[in-house]
């Protein structure tokens, strides 16, 4: 048990360094380098007959250099075929595009165990040579752009076959047709239409419109000018209801793809995104963490700003940086303060005087008011009872 722990540790160490590696951008471009010069190496390896390889043979310094390129070319693949393995060995089989490469890889160890000075065997290793050129299909993996067409071109196999299989019922048809109108072997032309294959072939070629003059002048010549309608109408539906069908759907199939393709961009950048600001915040709060672990020894906030008071003093300087703590904005407060508090009192001196001048006034009224009721009540009535003309004035 305590080895099998200890082996789980040894690879859980080794496997970061490992996975970084094979993460970094140099290596992918490494690969896809030699991708690419696989296609020289191959070419001047494989153009040898057995004679020259036999010739060659004793000029090491002819051959020297490019099989040590394929040697390491081939060392290169084989170490990512390992580091894939050794990191993801469950899913690297389930892909199909992982099962291929290593399919290739496979195929190019087989022409290190044949004997290419023998003459019947040297042609089954140029055969086998030339699958190597399938290691150039790993650009599409590493290439976005291919790989969304090879995804759509995946896609679009079904559709795809429907349109094929109607165009190709439409090819018999008319090969069935013009078999029998113009492949008269005396009368007609037998080259084009004599059989059912040549018949399909010649209407191949009218469906990608390529040498239809050529064919058409061909049965002109033999006074076949019905044959122009014939041909007319086999090129309006092959080539520009069937042929530009294929087309379209090929291009709306790459279009979705396109647009996935873009979402799952997006979504790989909004997750990236969060998982940014979940670090951050992360971070944050463990730095807050570390901050109140260094003052565990205060039980409250309160506790831990009365001790910080009990260690400044009176002349202790403070450096403040709010505005609103600065000597000269002190200073300009308490004199608004002043001014404030002044022109109070002026106010209430003056509310003070008016309340007096308010109070003379009703008083001074009440009395004038007195005294023209006592001055009436004073004055005697007349004989008859009746008011006088200055009573009734009054």
């Amino acid at each position: 048990m305590e080895k099998e722990l200890h082996k789980f540790n040894v690879l859980r160490q080794t496997r970061p360094p490992i996975d970084a590696l094979y993460s970094q951008q140099y290596f992918e471009k490494v690969i896809m380098a030699d991708s690419m010069s696989i296609m020289m190496i191959i070419n001047d390896c494989s153009n040898q007959s057995p004679e020259e390889f036999l010739l060659l043979k004793h000029l090491l310094y002819v051959l020297f250099p490019l099989q040590v390129a394929d040697l390491i070319i081939l060392a290169i693949y084989t170490t990512e075929f390992l580091l894939n393995v050794y990191l993801d060995p469950i899913q690297y089989w389930k892909d199909g595009y992982k099962r291929f490469d290593a399919a290739v890889l496979f195929i190019a160890y087989l022409p290190y165990t044949i004997d290419r000075s023998d003459p019947k065997m040297h042609h089954t290793a140029t055969v086998l040579k030339g699958f190597q050129a399938l290691r150039v299909l790993k650009l599409i993996y590493y290439s976005s752009g291919m790989s969304i067409l090879m995804a759509a071109l995946g896609h679009t196999a079904k559709n795809v076959i429907y349109v094929l299989v109607l165009l190709f019922l439409l090819m018999f048809i008319f090969a069935i047709l013009g078999h029998g109108l113009y492949g008269n072997p005396e009368t007609g032309d037998p080259q084009n239409w004599g059989t059912l294959a040549a018949a399909f072939f010649t209407l191949f070629s009218l469906v990608t419109v390529d040498g239809w003059t050529d064919l058409q002048e061909e049965l002109d010549n033999r006074k076949f000018y019905s044959s122009r309608t014939f041909t007319i109408v086999f090129i309006l539906l092959g080539f520009f209801v069937f042929f530009n069908m294929f087309i379209g759907v090929v291009i709306m199939d790459i279009q979705e793809s396109t647009d996935q393709y873009e979402e799952k961009l997006k979504a790989e950048r909004h997750a990236a995104l969060i998982s940014k600001k979940h670090g951050i915040l992360k971070r944050q709060q463990e730095e807050i963490e570390d901050v109140l672990s260094q003052t565990n020894e205060y039980k409250t906030f309160d506790e831990m700003v009365v001790d910080f008071k009990k260690t400044l003093l009176h002349s202790d300087p403070v450096v403040l940086e709010e505005f609103c703590c600065s000597l000269p904005f002190i200073d300009l407060y308490l004199t608004s303060l002043d001014r404030q508090d002044a022109t109070i009192y002026k106010l209430q001196e003056l509310y003070y005087e008016i309340v007096a001048t308010l109070t003379t006034l009703l008083h001074e009224t009440d009395t004038k008011s007195l005294q023209a009721l006592q001055a009436l009540k004073a004055k005697p009535s007349s004989p008859t009872g009746s008011p006088t003309t200055g009573d009734r004035n009054t």
